[in-house]
């Protein structure tokens, strides 16, 4: 038996934003997500979405001060909390110039611009960039330029 159900990659994020609704039509725009599912909580609200890109899953759902806490911790959009994070998430894309271009054009703040990494032959070489997201998540997308030379 596989250890991850059909179609989940083993690693998945989850992000907490104050109007989820919003954030995913966002990312759908910003990110070119794709919206696999979105459970609606008693009061209206986001309680779980998943959002795909490739093999990659977000889960989006509600955070905010009115929220109670689920799974013992209370949620919070980076937003609420003046703009502090404690992950980024990070994706590799086909064309990130063309990426970039349509994320800046639905409203993300670039916080590093596109920039070629090469990081030597033994390793490898990706062109990147970084941006926030309107409840300030931060993101980094990159698409690979070339691989290690010894594999």
């Amino acid at each position: 038996m596989k250890p991850t159900p059909p179609g989940w990659p083993r690693l998945s994020s989850a992000v907490y934003c104050e109007n989820a609704r919003e954030a995913i039509a966002w990312y759908q725009r910003a990110f070119g997500f794709t919206v696999e599912i979105v459970v609606d909580a008693p009061d209206g609200s986001v309680m779980h979405s998943e959002l795909r890109y490739g093999e990659a899953i977000v889960m989006v759902s509600e955070g905010g001060a009115a929220r109670e806490a689920r799974f013992g911790v209370t949620g919070r959009s980076p937003r609420l909390l003046g703009g502090a994070n404690t992950q980024a998430l990070f994706l590799y894309v086909d064309d990130v110039d063309a990426h970039c271009g349509q994320a800046r054009a639905a409203g993300a703040q670039v916080t590093y611009a596109l920039t070629e990494n090469d990081y030597g032959a033994e390793y490898w070489t990706d062109r990147t960039y970084g941006c926030v997201d309107p409840d300030g998540h931060m993101w980094w997308f990159s698409q690979r330029l070339r691989n290690p030379s010894g594999g």
